[in-house]
């Protein structure tokens, strides 16, 4: 993660970084990540922690408490934000493919809240393995070569969104979330292991076990090729070089 936030430059000193917090692994790493980066690190920056609660979970929502003890223990605040998404997704709209629209609510919902909260970047916890299954989802189903930014900056929100896990596969991720126990919750989502993101990592996961480094070397592809705003590390040396030449 400091070799994420290093070479994308995404953090600066008196940020105020908004961690989207789904309850789940990769949310929590990041928050604990970053909960621990910002005691040591050389720019000085504040975090709080955002949960977008979609009614999911029905009348009494799901359980986030271990979630608020987490954040109690790390010094963070933590919102939790009531919106009623799955109402319009599933009850109003009655959406046949929800995923997208489910997405669009969510991510404006949290972009909200980060504003409110004075916040003026987004921390996603999408890691490598995303990466890779998102080039594998734009290929398949876009016919267009890309994946997401390791940055991105909304003009509209005046926000900017920073993915400081690219570099970390999801298995290193699992690793780090059973050994510091963190307290993940179980995914309210009807649609959760059924959309075409789970159809991408089931086939990266067949295509991994048959040839060696597989999701590794697209990763790597999409570096070298400098898609969507990636980078190699040999470019990001050699520029650094020249700078200090100059």
């Amino acid at each position: 993660m400091r070799r994420a936030v290093d070479t994308y430059d995404m953090i600066k000193s008196g940020d105020k970084i908004a961690v989207g917090v789904s309850g789940g692994k990769d949310s929590l790493t990041l928050l604990y990540g970053l909960a621990r980066l910002r005691m040591f690190y050389s720019e000085e920056f504040y975090i709080t922690a955002i949960t977008i609660d979609g009614g999911f979970g029905g009348p009494d929502g799901f359980d986030l408490t271990g979630v608020k003890n987490l954040c109690a223990g790390l010094r963070v605040d933590y919102h939790i934000i009531p919106v009623g998404i799955k109402q319009i997704v599933f009850d109003i709209r009655k959406e046949k493919n929800p995923c997208s629209l489910c997405s669009k609510l969510m991510h404006g919902a949290l972009n909200k809240a980060a504003k409110n909260s004075g916040c003026n970047k987004i921390a996603l916890a999408h890691h490598l393995d995303d990466s890779a299954e998102t080039f594998i989802m734009n290929l398949i189903y876009e016919s267009r070569i890309g994946s997401f930014s390791p940055v991105t900056y909304l003009d509209r929100t005046d926000l900017t969104l920073i993915r400081p896990l690219i570099y970390a596969p999801e298995k290193e991720i699992k690793s780090f979330a059973k050994n510091y126990n963190l307290p993940v919750a179980a995914s309210p989502c009807p649609m959760d292991k059924k959309t075409k993101r789970e159809d991408a990592k089931i086939l990266l996961g067949e295509l991994s076990r048959k040839y060696k480094n597989f999701k590794y070397n697209i990763f790597s592809a999409i570096e070298k090729a400098e898609i969507d705003g990636y980078i190699t590390p040999e470019k990001i040396k050699r520029e650094i070089k020249e700078n200090r030449e100059r």
